[in-house]
């Protein structure tokens, strides 16, 4: 059970759009969100064209060139990078020359598990992660439930506990760990896990890594989102979903381009406005049709399609 105090310092979480302020209406305040162009972030998750076998640097050049915001790096690609002799010091001014910035990052330490002593050396990846983020000029940083995805029962209370410990972790280098929802996974499964979890660490920079395929994955509703606001979604992974596998059947490997299945885009994008949410919309794919095309035709047609989904829904007068 969250105690009082710890549930205040979180509620920021929740949506700013719905709280009155200076005598105005929450009505007006929705009213006015859902009318104001928006002007949303592309970012490249980098796992979209990781089956062209790019290092990071030309995966980064190549999102660039494609007209991408900002980009997802992984921190195994990261890693591959330094081992083969580069530096982030190099790649740092790579990614400034090209004009995009690294606005989250996907990392895979095991921050979450029940295990004092291997939880301890996941806080040292973690570390080491959130500096190399750092060090690139990112501040957010992707915090799933490694480790704890094939037994159901994890104790939320306690994992809010160690998402604090990971949050004040990364206040010292000033990089956000994001709880991330993970539609496949025994734990963290649902959009009200993470929340939860969220809301149990008690830290103001608490905020949560949703993404289109997770939520129908894991069968959450995006109407949930409504109660969240632009503390909670910074960075929102984007992409879309055939009609067919099923929902218990389908993998990250049927995620097709944004326009291309049947996921409530668009809807969705009318609930950011409606709670002044402006996340940076982040393209993650792993199709395997799309990593035998040329990674600069694959980065452009994913971005065409995302802009068209996102910039083809009209605000309400």
């Amino acid at each position: 059970m969250i105690p009082r105090r710890q549930f205040l310092s979180s509620t920021s979480l929740f949506a700013a759009a719905g709280a009155s302020s200076l005598g105005t209406a929450p009505s007006s305040l929705q009213a006015a969100a859902a009318t104001t162009p928006q002007r949303f972030r592309y970012s490249l998750n980098l796992s979209t064209i990781r089956g062209q076998n790019l290092p990071v640097d030309q995966e980064i050049e190549v999102a660039a060139k494609a007209g991408y915001d900002c980009v997802e790096p992984w921190i195994g690609k990261i890693k591959e990078y330094l081992d083969k002799g580069g530096n982030l010091k190099d790649l740092r001014k790579r990614i400034d020359d090209l004009g995009v910035t690294v606005e989250s990052a996907i990392g895979f330490a095991k921050w979450i598990v029940d295990d004092d002593a291997e939880r301890a050396e996941a806080l040292k990846e973690a570390r080491r992660d959130m500096e190399w983020v750092a060090a690139l000029g990112g501040h957010r940083i992707a915090a799933p439930p490694a480790g704890a995805t094939k037994e159901a029962g994890l104790d939320l209370d306690k994992a809010g506990e160690r998402y604090r410990a990971l949050l004040e972790l990364g206040d010292e280098m000033n990089v956000t760990p994001m709880v991330e929802v993970w539609g496949f996974s025994a734990n963290l499964s649902r959009l009200s896990e993470s929340v939860y979890v969220a809301l149990a660490s008690g830290h103001p920079k608490a905020c949560l890594l949703a993404d289109i395929y997770h939520l129908h994955k894991g069968g959450s509703s995006i109407d949930s989102l409504r109660m969240l606001g632009p503390q909670a979604l910074q960075v929102f992974h984007f992409n879309d979903y055939p009609a067919s596998p099923p929902r218990e059947e389908i993998k990250d490997e049927h995620r097709v381009f944004c326009g291309k299945g049947i996921a409530p885009i668009a809807e969705l994008i009318r609930i950011f406005r409606a709670i002044g949410a402006n996340p940076v919309l982040s393209l993650e794919l792993f199709n395997k049709e799309y990593w035998k095309l040329d990674a600069l035709d694959c980065a452009k047609q994913g971005l065409e399609t995302l802009k068209q989904s996102v910039e083809s829904v009209p605000h309400e007068v």
